[in-house]
């Protein structure tokens, strides 16, 4: 007699039945950098930006820095949908050790006909070039750019964000950066970016 003639093949069948269950876990997608100012829903991210002073994520040369003239960069875009009305461009640090990120630049009202910004805009509220754009506050409570000016440390991505909108925003010069957002709300038809990087 054999009493585990049956029972083994039975015993094995359920082994493999419960390790052919056991599949490893699937590892955690990359993580990746984020606009921190970009939620879900919003609109895609399908504009193309680009600047002549440095390459995507790559070093923003010292001229356009707080340790140089502290001039802005010039910047180009494209892909504006139809029915844009106007842009706005806000570039700020969220790698900055303060409770939100660090603004450098806040400008609306730029023409949607406009397909760029020159190099050094000036620092004040009212711009010629772009005709009619405005400028907003930074987070030292200038108006207009200033440049990275990061602690020493670990490396600062800087993003240069730029909206499309479906209207011509009923604000005025001197916005912060909350207030041109809030005024954005539901108007953004689409976005794109460009960021550079900093460290001291």
């Amino acid at each position: 007699m054999k009493p585990h003639a049956t029972f083994m093949p039975v015993c094995v069948g359920v082994t493999i039945v419960a390790l052919a269950g056991c599949k490893p876990a699937t590892p955690p997608a990359p993580k990746t950098a984020q606009d921190p100012n970009r939620k879900a829903g919003e609109a895609p991210m399908n504009l193309t930006v680009s600047s002549t002073a440095f390459a995507k994520q790559e070093t923003i040369p010292q001229r356009f820095t707080g340790d140089g003239e502290d001039i802005s960069p010039a910047l180009a875009w494209s892909g504006m949908p139809d029915g844009t009305k106007e842009l706005a461009l806000i570039c700020d640090d969220p790698d900055a050790p303060t409770p939100q990120p660090w603004v450098h630049w806040v400008i609306y009202k730029i023409p949607a006909s406009v397909t760029g910004l020159p190099e050094k805009v000036p620092t004040t509220d009212r711009l010629s070039d772009p005709p009619g754009a405005w400028q907003g506050k930074n987070s030292w409570g200038g108006i207009g750019y200033r440049g990275p000016a990061p602690p020493p440390g670990p490396v600062h991505h800087y993003f240069f964000k730029l909206y499309a909108l479906d209207t011509e925003l009923a604000v005025s010069a001197g916005l912060t950066k909350e207030d041109l957002l809030a005024a954005m709300e539901g108007h953004i038809l689409a976005q794109g970016e460009v960021v550079g990087t900093y460290q001291r």
